[in-house]
């Protein structure tokens, strides 16, 4: 079943709806900058006429944009209907006064910025929610052992809270990047048909730029330039890859062979039609299916940058498919993800059989290092230790009965450690001393 998206606020800023009310505000705005300005014909009456009557159906539109085959010509000739039904038609229109001295990308680009950083804003607001919780677990797993691993084999003792906590730094950099991301596209153009302002005084942009919250773009050409959007669409990728790498590890762990974590399974939720018994991570994986879109449309993104001389639309309708899907997908992934970490489900019994899976051979690195105290050289303790684990891992290879690491390290006559010291090197909490350093940085953490 595939599940429907329902989350409202996205979807209503990259609504048809949404793009024609920011158009419309943005002539509006215009209106009212050129009355102020007072370089043409429009009086304060006429910018508050505009105003009051402005209108838009998109049925109609729809409509107009079947006969012109033209968008922006469509919202303004029915935005004009509006304006101009109460006047009589012998008398001057006041809807002449909209769109003076502006191209389409005027228009559209200054409201896709706008729509932009509303996406944005819904964006960081869902991440910061996530690095909370995973803040909060890391502090809730701060002492709960489990085995590191590295290359997908066993390494060293570390806690649960370290991966919890690695998230939240990881979410943070992503908050930095949206934000700086932000703030590049926070930027507006009403600067005419290549960006000269030939035909529209530079105030009108900076007038209607301050009250949509926008920085006017110091060199526009005709559009807003594509670099700008493809720093968000990056921006969104990497904040992808890395819930991609936070659901995978969530993957990784709930392996039968490994269930140190679950995701949450519902009482009556089934994991498949022949096999009762699973509990399949299917919203870690849906997160990492999902995270391959955004990061591919980043390309998309890249590719539009490249236009045609001030400008061409083979960025439009890619764009249009692209970002909009990448900010609904990127939405979408980080509210599964607040569920998943928030009700992640972790088997601290099998993380402590995992860790004493191997007999002790994630020890190896502290032996390796007390030989060496002993004043024997690096290589020959390393070989030392390498002949007695080696002979522990070929036991477990063959499910074979043997000593354990720590229990041939002491019948090694090559070995100069006393069964005390031996007891020290084997403890986990010897590997985790300094951990706190990391839970004190964790600690100042704030999203």
């Amino acid at each position: 079943m595939i599940e429907r998206y329902t989350r409202k606020e996205m979807g209503d800023i990259f609504s048809l709806q949404n793009k024609f009310a920011l158009w419309m505000e943005i002539e509006l705005l215009a209106c009212e900058a050129q009355a102020k300005l007072g370089a043409i014909g429009i009086t304060a009456a006429e910018a508050a006429w505009i105003r009051e009557h402005a209108a838009f159906e998109l049925s109609r539109i729809d409509e107009l944009e079947r006969e012109t085959n033209h968008d922006v010509i469509a919202f303004l000739t029915n935005m004009a209907e509006h304006i101009d039904a109460e006047v009589p038609k012998d008398a001057p229109q006041p809807s002449r006064w909209v769109h003076y001295g502006m191209t389409s990308s005027d228009l559209g680009d200054t409201a896709l910025c706008c729509q932009i950083t509303q996406a944005l804003d819904v964006v960081i607001k869902e991440l910061r929610a996530l690095g909370t919780i995973a803040k909060q677990r890391a502090f809730e797993q701060k002492e709960t052992l489990c085995v590191g691993r590295t290359h997908g084999i066993h390494a060293e003792p570390m806690t649960f809270g370290m991966k919890f906590a690695n998230w939240a730094w990881a979410l943070k950099r992503a908050e930095t990047r949206l934000l700086e991301a932000r703030k590049t596209i926070a930027t507006g153009a009403i600067s005419g048909a290549v960006g000269s302002y030939s035909s529209i005084d530079p105030f009108i942009e900076r007038y209607v730029c301050k009250k949509l919250g926008l920085v006017p773009d110091p060199l526009s050409t005709q559009v807003v330039a594509r670099d700008r959007h493809a720093q968000v669409a990056s921006a969104l990728a990497v904040c992808a890859a890395s819930l991609e790498q936070m659901a995978t590890e969530v993957r990784a762990l709930q392996k039968s062979d490994t269930l140190e974590a679950e995701e949450p399974f519902s009482k009556h939720q089934k994991g498949s039609s022949a096999m009762p018994h699973k509990r399949n991570p299917i919203i870690s994986e849906r997160v990492c299916g999902l995270a391959r879109v955004i990061k591919a449309n980043a390309q998309v993104a890249f590719d539009d940058v490249a236009l045609w001389h001030e400008r061409d639309i083979s960025h439009s309708g890619a764009e249009r498919v692209a970002l909009v899907d990448s900010f609904i997908a990127t939405d979408y992934i980080l509210s599964k993800m607040q569920h998943i970490i928030k009700g992640l489900v972790i088997y601290p019994e099998n993380c402590r059989a995992n860790l004493e899976r191997t007999r002790g051979l994630i020890y190896s690195s502290k032996v390796l290092l007390a030989l060496v105290d002993t004043g024997i050289t690096r290589e020959e303790a390393y070989a030392i230790v390498k002949r007695n684990a080696m002979a522990v891992w070929e036991d477990i290879q063959q499910a074979r009965e043997g000593l354990s690491f720590k229990e041939r390290l002491a019948a090694d006559t090559d070995v100069g450690l006393g069964v005390d010291e031996l007891d020290g090197l084997f403890d986990p909490w010897h590997f985790l001393t300094r951990k706190d350093l990391l839970f004190e940085r964790l600690e100042k953490l704030e999203f």
